[in-house]
Order: C-alpha cells, then sequence, then structure tokens
C-alpha cells in the first residue's frame, strides 16, 4: 500500500498528521482511513505516541509532540486518534476536572477538547484538531453484528446471544461505556475467544467501512468532517 500512495501527487494533496495512541488506531489509519482521505486528496500520516512508542502519556508529553509537528510541519494539519477510556487524572489534560462535573459525556469531551484546543499557541490553533474517541476505538466496531458472524466461527462466541444484547442496548456504538470490564475493548475480549485487537481492528472496520461507521458514530463523524473542512 504503501506504493500506492508514493507518486509525487502526495506532495499536493492537503497533508494530515494524526499521532495514535497505538497499534490499532495506528493500522486502522493506515488500512481504513488513508484510503478514504486519498480519494479527497488528503494525505494521512499516522505516528504513533512517540514518547511511549503507543500508550498514553501525560498531556504535557503529548502536547510536546503535538507542538513539535506543528512547528516541523508548516503546512501541515495536526489531530490525534486517542481513547478517552484509561487517561489517568493525574496525567492533567486540559479542562479535566472541569469536564468531570459534567455527566454528558459528549459534552465533556467538547469541554476537554476545547480546553487542548486553547492551550496550543494561537499561531498554530488552526492547524490543530484535538479529538478523543468516546470512549474507545474499539467502541467503533459495535457497528453491525453481522460483521462478526462472517469472520468468527459460532464456538469462538463465548455466549453470542448476550455479544448480540450488546448492539441492541447500544445503537450508537460511542455510548459503550468505559467500565474496567464494560468498555468495547474488555466486552471483545471478553465476548470472543483469542481476540486480537491489533489484529481484528482494522480488520472488522474495514469491512464495515467508513460510511456506515460515521452513520452510527456522531462524534467520530464530525472529526472527519473537521478533518476534510481545515
Amino acid at each position: 500500500m504503501a506504493a500506492q500512495y508514493s507518486d509525487r501527487r502526495t506532495a499536493e494533496m492537503k497533508r494530515v498528521i494524526i499521532i495514535c495512541e497505538g497499534p490499532t488506531e495506528q493500522e486502522f489509519c493506515k488500512d481504513v482511513l488513508t484510503p478514504y482521505f486519498f480519494k479527497k486528496d488528503i494525505f494521512i500520516q499516522a505516528p504513533l505516541i512517540k514518547k511511549s512508542g503507543g500508550g498514553i502519556v501525560p498531556w504535557e508529553t503529548l502536547k510536546k509532540q503535538i507542538e513539535t509537528h506543528l512547528k516541523q510541519e508548516p503546512s501541515a494539519i495536526i489531530t490525534m486518534l486517542i481513547d478517552y477510556y484509561g487517561i489517568p487524572g493525574q496525567y492533567n489534560y486540559p479542562g479535566w476536572e472541569e469536564a468531570h462535573k459534567e455527566p454528558d459525556k459528549t459534552v465533556r469531551m467538547e469541554i476537554i477538547e476545547n480546553v487542548m484546543h486553547q492551550s496550543i499557541s494561537e499561531k498554530w490553533q488552526h492547524r490543530y484538531i484535538p479529538y478523543l474517541q468516546l470512549h474507545e476505538f474499539e467502541g467503533l466496531l459495535f457497528n453491525d453484528v453481522k460483521i462478526f458472524t462472517g469472520n468468527f466461527t459460532e464456538d469462538e462466541f463465548v455466549d453470542f446471544n448476550d455479544f448480540e444484547n450488546i448492539f441492541k442496548h447500544f445503537p450508537n456504538p460511542e455510548d459503550i461505556n468505559d467500565g474496567a470490564n464494560s468498555a468495547p475493548s474488555k466486552r471483545l475480549l471478553h465476548h470472543i475467544k483469542g481476540y486480537n485487537k491489533i489484529v481484528y481492528g482494522a480488520i472488522l472496520a474495514a469491512e464495515i467501512g467508513i460510511t456506515q461507521i460515521k452513520e452510527k458514530c456522531p462524534r467520530f463523524n464530525h472529526w472527519l468532517e473537521k478533518i476534510e473542512q481545515s
């Protein structure tokens, strides 16, 4: 696939750098978002969080990487694909305490993202799109149960009826919560024997298709729209 995007056409395209929390998000960006945006004349690069090599880091550490990209890539848009689930309070993400007074998780994300945006130098803000995935990347995969039955055999499901009920209870997959045992990735690991999120994440997302993911996941859809319009 890399060769597909190596011609000089990419030099003329709008460039977007998506800082990825880990390998799962990175594979999704490379295998699913890159071809989607390429058709729109947008070239995607998806580096991992550098300090950890993948894995959430304190805000000040992530902020330095964001600012480095903004400084070194004067024509690129900088954004990120980072899960809200699992960010420790002590990592001091901007607006964190204020946001957690808000019970509505969507509003909570908007508060954090707005303060994250304001925390970057004003001269760069027009090229910076903060984004936290509510609650977790794997939530996007709870879109169509048929995608799972097409990739896993009946005996690979611990309790298929229980698994299917998740789809019925959450018409918006982004609402699947962030409990220690009920976060989207935890549900997949519990319900599907031998589930490997790095291997299956991008495969399942590609089969669902960006159009269908956007239809069911409004925050994710809004993020893609911001990238397209930036």
